[in-house]
């Protein structure tokens, strides 16, 4: 069973990206993503890149802390606190 469909959206999306670049591992929410030895610099990059556009968030200096990204579950909770800190967006 595919375990994304149970994860919040937040953390699917952000599995998703990822797994474009864990092809054969099925990542846990958890899973530190460099101690597993798959991030190198420009996966960092785009992995930046991609929680800025996806999420409509902007990655301060200050959030460029390896423990924001070091999981699924923790650039979950980066999205969720700069969500939180971010202005109301209008909705249609």
């Amino acid at each position: 069973m595919d375990q994304t469909q149970s994860l919040p959206e937040s953390q699917s999306k952000i599995k998703e990206f990822l797994s474009r670049f864990f092809k054969n591992h099925d990542l846990k929410p958890e899973e530190d993503i460099f101690a597993l030895g798959f991030v190198n610099s420009l996966l960092a990059m785009q992995l930046v890149a991609f929680v800025e556009k996806e999420f409509g968030i902007r990655v301060e200096d200050e959030d460029l802390d390896l423990d924001n990204f070091r999981s699924i579950q923790a650039i979950s909770n980066l999205v969720a606190k700069k969500s939180g800190a971010a202005a109301p967006v209008a909705t249609a």
